[in-house]
C-alpha cells in the first residue's frame, strides 16, 4: 500500500515522495480502520511540527479523508461498519491519507451525510473549522458586525465569508486578481465590498473606512501581513500591520495567520485605544487539549450539515488522481496551487 510522504533533503528542502507502507494488524479499542475515498492536499507546516517534536524522517501528507468504515475497534461506540465518515488525521499520525486505508481513533471521525460527495467532504472539512476557529472561538462573531477577509477567493476565505454570512454578519473582501475580484462579486449572497488589492490605485485602509462610514470593521482574517518594505513577491498582496490596525473599529478583533508577528510599541498603544485585540488562529489547538474534543467533534458534525444543506460550497479545483498526488502537492506547497483533493474511485 502507498502512501505520500514529505522529506527535508540535507538543504532544508521539502521533498514528496510515493512510499510503501503497512496498516497496523492490530486495531486500538477506540480506532477505527477506513477505507479512504477523498483526501485532501494542504501545505504541510514543518515549523509546527518541529515545534511539537514532531519531526521525522518522513511526515505523513494528506490529513483531511472522507471514507468508509472497514471495521472499529472493541470500544468504539460511535461508529460501525459501513459508515460514511469524514475527519482529520491528528499531527502525530503515522500514515498518510492517501493509503487506501487508515487507522484513526473514533474522537477524529464524525458522520458524513450521504448527499455529500467524498470531493466535498475531504475539500472542505478543515477549512471549515479553521472558519469556526476564527470566527466563533476567537472573534465572538455576532449579528450586526462588519468582517474583512483578506483573500476571499481562497477555499478558506469563501467558507469563512459563507459563516459570516449565515450568521447575518456584513462581510468585505479582498481579492488579490481581477479573476477573483469577478468571482467574488458573483457570490450570492453578496458581498458587501470587494476590494481588488491587486490594483495598486486601491487602498485597503480607505476602502473599509469608506464603506464604514469611518468606523472601521469589527473583526480582520487575514492570511499573514508584510512586516517589512522589502518582501517576496509572494507578499506583495498582504498589508502591512499598521493598515490592519487603522482599519480595525473600537473593540474590533484581529485574527492573524502571521506566526512572527511582532507588534511594536506604538502598535500596542493604538490596539490598546480601540480597545482592539490580536488572536492567531491555529486549528490544530483542537487536539493540544482533551477538554476540548467534544466542541471539536460538535464543530466538525456542524460542517458536514452545512454542507448537506448547501449553506457551505466549497471552492475546490478539479480531483485529481493518486498518481498526480505527488506533483500537486509540490504545487500546493509553493503555494502555486491553492489546494488539491485526491479522489479514489
Amino acid at each position: 500500500m502507498k502512501g505520500l510522504y514529505c522529506k527535508l533533503s540535507e538543504a532544508g528542502e521539502v521533498k514528496f515522495i510515493i512510499q510503501e507502507t503497512s496498516v497496523p494488524t492490530t486495531i486500538g479499542n477506540h480506532q477505527v480502520k477506513v477505507q479512504v475515498k477523498g483526501c485532501a492536499l494542504s501545505p504541510v507546516d514543518i515549523k509546527l511540527c518541529e515545534d511539537l517534536k514532531l519531526q521525522r524522517e518522513h511526515i505523513p501528507v494528506g490529513r483531511e479523508i472522507a471514507g468508509v468504515v472497514l471495521q472499529v475497534g472493541p470500544k468504539v461506540t460511535f461508529f460501525q461498519p459501513d459508515d460514511e465518515v469524514v475527519g482529520i488525521l491528528p499531527l502525530d499520525a503515522e500514515m498518510s491519507g492517501l493509503c487506501d486505508v487508515v487507522l484513526i481513533d473514533e474522537y477524529n471521525l464524525v458522520q458524513k451525510p450521504e448527499k455529500v460527495s467524498w470531493f466535498e467532504a475531504a475539500g472542505a472539512i478543515k477549512d471549515a473549522l479553521r472558519a469556526y476557529t476564527a470566527l466563533h472561538t476567537l472573534a465572538r462573531m455576532a449579528v450586526g458586525h462588519t468582517l474583512l477577509v483578506l483573500d476571499g477567493a481562497s477555499p478558506f476565505g469563501l467558507l469563512a465569508i459563507q459563516l459570516a454570512h449565515y450568521h447575518g454578519v456584513k462581510v468585505l473582501a479582498t481579492a488579490v486578481s481581477l479573476e477573483d475580484q469577478k468571482f467574488l462579486e458573483q457570490l450570492r449572497p453578496s458581498v458587501a465590498r470587494v476590494i481588488g488589492v491587486w490594483d495598486s490605485k486601491v487602498d485597503l485602509v480607505d476602502s473599509c473606512l469608506e464603506e464604514t462610514g469611518g468606523l472601521g470593521v469589527d473583526i480582520v482574517i487575514d492570511t499573514g501581513v508584510r512586516l517589512y518594505e522589502e518582501e517576496s513577491e509572494v507578499k506583495k498582496h498582504l498589508p502591512y500591520k499598521h493598515d490592519i490596525i487603522s482599519l480595525l473599529g473600537v473593540g474590533g478583533h484581529w485574527v492573524t495567520t502571521e506566526d512572527n508577528l511582532q507588534l511594536d510599541p506604538p502598535d500596542s498603544r493604538n490596539l490598546f485605544l480601540k480597545a482592539a485585540s490580536v488572536s492567531f488562529l491555529n486549528e490544530e489547538v483542537w487536539e493540544a487539549s482533551r477538554a476540548r474534543q467534544g466542541r471539536y467533534l460538535h464543530i466538525m458534525k456542524d460542517v458536514v450539515e452545512k454542507l448537506a444543506t448547501g449553506t457551505f460550497r466549497p471552492l475546490v479545483e478539479n480531483p485529481v488522481p493518486l498518481y498526480e498526488a505527488t506533483v500537486s502537492m509540490e504545487m500546493v506547497q509553493r503555494r502555486q496551487l491553492r489546494k488539491r483533493v485526491v479522489v479514489k474511485l
